[in-house]
């Protein structure tokens, strides 16, 4: 199915050169939530550039994603203000709890979880978003109450 996904963005860049690289990846994504492997191969015949190429300009950029979200996105801020607060730990909890890295979806697919700059709260620092629903003020012995609260809403 991404294939054909991919070749329909493809073609509204008949004759793209690699400036229309981040474009392309951009349509992509928000076409099918990631990058799959497949797209970046599709991508980089059309474009005519190695798929190591698209795969080196995709993950300089944080924007893009290599696989897809989980059903509860958490982004965790680590901008100042989560950071003098104390966000540290509470990424290291919710590592720990999901057992993934930044930048991944656990293996069931319910949780994936993003490092964000600033989530815009500074005030409730520290601070996650799951799926848009803010948990403010965390300690990080509250994530393990949390992430299963969220399971229990996949039931």
């Amino acid at each position: 199915m991404s294939a054909e996904i991919t070749e329909g963005i493809l073609k509204l860049f008949p004759d793209a050169g690699r400036e229309r690289l981040i474009p392309i990846l951009q349509e992509v994504q928000k076409s099918q939530g990631f990058l799959s492997r497949e797209s970046v191969v599709l991508i980089g015949d059309h474009l005519k550039l190695p798929a190591s190429k698209i795969y080196g300009v995709a993950t300089f950029y944080n924007q893009f994603r290599f696989e897809p979200l989980g059903k509860f996105h958490i982004q965790i801020c680590r901008g100042t203000a989560c950071h003098v607060k104390g966000s540290a730990p509470i990424l290291d909890s919710l590592v720990k709890e999901l057992d993934i890295q930044p930048g991944r979806t656990t293996k069931d697919g319910l949780f994936s979880l993003e490092v964000v700059a600033c989530i815009g709260a500074c005030g409730l620092a520290p601070v996650i978003s799951v799926n848009g629903e803010f948990h403010a003020r965390l300690e990080s012995d509250q994530i393990p109450e949390i992430i299963d609260s969220y399971r229990k809403k996949a039931v």
